[in-house]
Parts: C-alpha cells; structure tokens; sequence
C-alpha cells in the first residue's frame, strides 16, 4: 500500500463539534485543550486532540523546563482503538503528569478519514502529530505507541533519523514532516517484531479480519475500523529492521509476559537488535496492549520518557 508521494504534513482542520474559531476548546487549569483535525501528506484527516500537562499534578524533572511547553507525549494506539477509548483518555491523564500529550486517531479509526492500512500508511499519520506537537512550541517529543502503534513508533522514528542523516531515498516517508525533526525518545509496547506473525490465535483471528472481505465487514460494522482491502506493495519496513535505525535516539521496549498476541521472543529480538540504546522491560501478569498497562507502568513509562529525552 506504500504508493504515491508524501508531501505537506499536519495542516489543522476543524475537528468534531467545533465553535467559533474552528477549533474545540476546552480551557482548564492547566490551559487549552484542542480537538483538531490534521491533513496527512498523503492527504487523511486525522482526529487529533492536544491536552496540555496538568501544573497542579506535574512530576517535574527540570525546574527550568515548563513542561505545558516542553516534553510533550504523542500517543499511537493499537488497532482498532482510537483517540476518545476509554483506555486511550486513561493513557493520556498518567502521562499528562510528565507533559503534554496528544493522541490521535489512525486512518481508518474512529473519527478519522481512510482507511487502515494495519501499520504501513499510519506513519504518516504519526508524522502529522508530531509535527503539530512541534508546531505548538515544544521543544522535545516522546512517542508512545502500542501493538500496532508499537510498530508505528518504530518505523516512524527509523524513517526520521535516515531522513536527519541524508540516507534512502525516502519513499513514502519524503518530505513527510519536513521540518518537523523526529522523536527525541521512542517507548514501544506490546508491539511485533517481524509482520505476517500467526503463531497465536488472536493473530491468526487478525489476519482474517485483515484479509478476508468478511473479516472487513466485521471490522467496519462491529469494530468501527475500516481496513483497506489491497495488500502492502512493497512491504514496508519491519520492526526489527527499523530499531538498529532508531540510534542515538533512546528506545524502550515494553512487553507482558501474558500477551495473548505476541510471545516474549517478539521484544527480546527488537531489544536485541537495539543494542546499547535499547532498553527491554519484560512486564509479569501484563497482557496485551494500553488495555493492560496498569497506572504504575505508565508512571515509570512517563518518568522513563522525561529523563531520556534530552
């Protein structure tokens, strides 16, 4: 599905409900938050909504660095999530504690345009948001992203840092961002480390909803996820392959070890192939996803984010 060019990212469009000035605002004590549409240089629009770090509550690592206009998380959910799941909102309030945060809808998801390409496209999405995160004035970005979003961080922060060194010929991710820099921290969680994996039941149930045109049908109508019918062609970049590109920027792997999805060979083989910059934490009795990341996780997760950052 990697086909055409990418160009202009992270233009604002009205969002849902919008007021006067095109934008829905919500002012709290710890400022303005937004809900926005973005337009991807492929031409999607994301639903977007920025939440600025809460003062009353922030753990603050520097003194010196408001964190409402410094460190700034941006959130890629798994598939079939999107930005108003209750477990998404939950994400965003524990990190909201160490910065700001924006979460977004993947094509294909909730109120979002397109149609999900299961990984491949979405890292233009992700470009878009964290353009826009840069585009609010802060001066550093973690991404965060789990299952499929786990894979989105990766590839998006490989594709930014031979773009930053001048190397590939760039593809779909060409002139996406530009301008933009790429993350200054990566966490994935519960993400694969090859594609194509079917070695477990809820992989396989997948890879019918993906492939077969009545998996497709139970996607849109009972998931709210609209799949794109076509194959990847080429096939995009995979985890493993991208997390050797991710260096100097520093990395975390999260995994339970109850995923039902993916067996522990999938983080060690990504930590392995991170070598120095990687770290690896293997979680005990965590399942799969932000649906089972517990509160104190994401603490250490956002603590983790803050101090690496830069």
């Amino acid at each position: 599905m990697s086909t055409g060019s990418a160009g202009h990212v992270a233009r604002s469009l009205p969002g849902p409900h919008v007021g006067k000035h095109g934008v829905t605002r919500e002012v709290t004590g710890g400022g303005t938050s937004f809900r926005m549409f973005l337009h991807t240089a492929d031409g999607v629009r994301i639903d977007s909504v920025y939440n600025p770090a809460a003062p009353e509550k922030t753990i603050v690592k520097d003194a010196s660095r408001p964190p409402s206009r410094d460190l700034v998380f941006v959130i890629a959910h798994g598939f079939t999530g999107h930005v108003d799941r209750p477990h998404v909102r939950r994400v965003a309030r524990v990190f909201a504690r160490y910065g700001a945060v924006v979460t977004f809808s993947f094509r294909g998801h909730g109120a979002s345009g397109g149609r999900s390409t299961v990984g491949d496209r979405e890292v233009l999405d992700l470009a878009a948001a964290v353009s826009w995160a840069r585009e609010l004035g802060h001066a550093r970005v973690a991404t965060v992203g789990f299952s499929m979003g786990g894979s989105v961080v990766l590839r998006h922060a490989a594709l930014c840092g031979e773009r930053e060194r001048g190397e590939g010929d760039g593809g779909l991710f060409a002139g996406a961002g530009a301008g933009a820099g790429g993350p200054d921290a990566v966490v994935s969680v519960s993400g694969p480390a090859r594609w194509f994996y079917r070695g477990t039941a809820p992989m396989r149930r997948l890879h019918w909803l993906v492939t077969r045109p009545s998996g497709r049908l139970v996607g849109r109508y009972g998931l709210r996820t609209r799949i794109h019918h076509r194959d990847w062609d080429p096939v995009p970049l995979s985890p493993v392959e991208a997390v050797p590109r991710i260096a100097p920027t520093p990395l975390l792997v999260v995994h339970g070890d109850r995923d039902g999805y993916f067996p522990l060979d999938h983080p060690r083989t990504l930590a392995a192939a991170a070598g120095e910059h990687g770290e690896l934490w293997v979680e005990p009795g965590m399942g799969h996803a932000e649906n089972a990341a517990p509160d104190g996780l994401l603490h250490r997760m956002g603590d983790w984010a803050a101090t690496r950052a830069g």
